[in-house]
């Protein structure tokens, strides 16, 4: 991913110093980062610039004819193509960039330049090391649409949000074997939610949540720590200095084998967004980083017009059970030192 910050200084800061991410190359307004497993140039650019936004959600293509491929593609569905043979950023090659018909700015690209992975030093490697960009989240108003054109591009859904009516709240879908490389969430848009970082354990949460802690940094953290009922994953969502919302990621399932079922969630269980219940702040919903066209102009926000899950908000985080069928007289409570299904404290 291409974010572009207001404040390098302070963007450096937070990615490097605090965060742990390495850098590969850097100049007066661009720094190229990657994690500690990757072996390819880089997995996030920051870029000085006067709005705060992602300039590209970047995916690598299995050869270079298929560059040829997304190019016919794009240009066949009317959006606006560029090519550069030397690439868009330093670290990679002949790269194409659209807007796709979603709003989104998405880059392609194969060639690369291999530098050093980081795996094996751990004399480097911070408590809490992130490592690898593990996947996007993007915010549309039209999830549906959203989730066939993406299927369309070899994307498969992994995990979704209905309710009894089967209007589709948010989808999870990827390309390789985990539980999603982006995920289509509903709400204003085209905005990019997150761009998550994997780490090994949930462990390495915590360490990174003492981490801001002791350096008086516990207001970057938005949300969390927690475990996910979509993906089964343990989560941390922190802010930049600029607002971006970036999520650390870990243990989630293996999806590889041909018939992983689909896993669908009510979107009226609690139990989806955090496992464990907790509640879900209200930013988390709404709060977005905006996404630029080809030029670095932000793209226009278009309004959720159906309706969205903060607008039937009950209980925990917005919603009104923790399984189906339950209502709140049948579910367990605490009472007087005892468990109301009979079992003694």
């Amino acid at each position: 991913m291409e974010l572009v910050v207001t404040d390098l200084a302070a963007s450096r800061h937070f990615y490097v110093d605090v965060l742990g991410l390495v850098v590969t190359e850097e100049d007066t307004d661009t720094v190229h980062l990657r994690t500690f497993e990757e072996f390819i140039h880089h997995n996030l650019v920051l870029r000085q610039g006067p709005v705060a936004a992602a300039a590209a959600l970047s995916y690598r293509v299995r050869s270079p004819a298929d560059l040829d491929r997304a190019v016919a593609f794009y240009a066949e569905l009317g959006c606006r193509v560029e090519r550069r043979a030397e690439g868009f950023t330093s670290g990679v090659g002949d790269s194409v960039r659209v807007v796709d018909p979603l709003g989104f700015p998405q880059e392609f690209f194969h060639d690369v330049q291999h530098v050093e992975r980081l795996a094996w030093r751990y004399d480097l490697q911070p408590p809490g090391a992130l490592v690898r960009l593990d996947h996007f989240n993007q915010m549309t108003p039209d999830v549906p649409r959203a989730v066939a054109f993406m299927e369309g591009l070899g994307f498969r859904v992994t995990e979704d949000i209905r309710d009894a009516e089967g209007t589709t709240y948010a989808a999870w879908m990827r390309r390789k074997p985990t539980v999603h490389d982006t995920a289509m969430t509903g709400g204003d848009g085209p905005r990019m939610h997150h761009v998550a970082f994997a780490t090994h354990e949930k462990h390495s949460i915590i360490a990174i949540c003492d981490r801001l802690g002791a350096l008086r940094l516990s207001d970057r953290i938005e949300r969390g720590p927690g475990r996910h009922g979509v993906s089964n994953a343990f989560y941390l969502y922190l802010r930049d200095p600029d607002g971006h919302r970036v999520e650390i990621y870990t243990q989630d399932y293996y999806t590889g084998d041909p018939d992983n079922p689909v896993v669908t969630w009510d979107v009226h269980d609690n139990q989806r967004r955090d496992w464990w219940g907790n509640p879900v702040v209200p930013s988390w919903y709404t709060e977005a980083s905006l996404v630029l066209d080809l030029d670095g102009h932000p793209q226009p926000v278009v309004a959720r017009t159906e309706a969205g899950e903060l607008a039937v908000t009950v209980g925990a985080d917005g919603f009104s059970y923790t399984r189906a069928g339950d209502e709140p007289d049948e579910l367990p409570t605490w009472k007087q030192g005892e468990y109301k299904l009979g079992h003694q404290l």
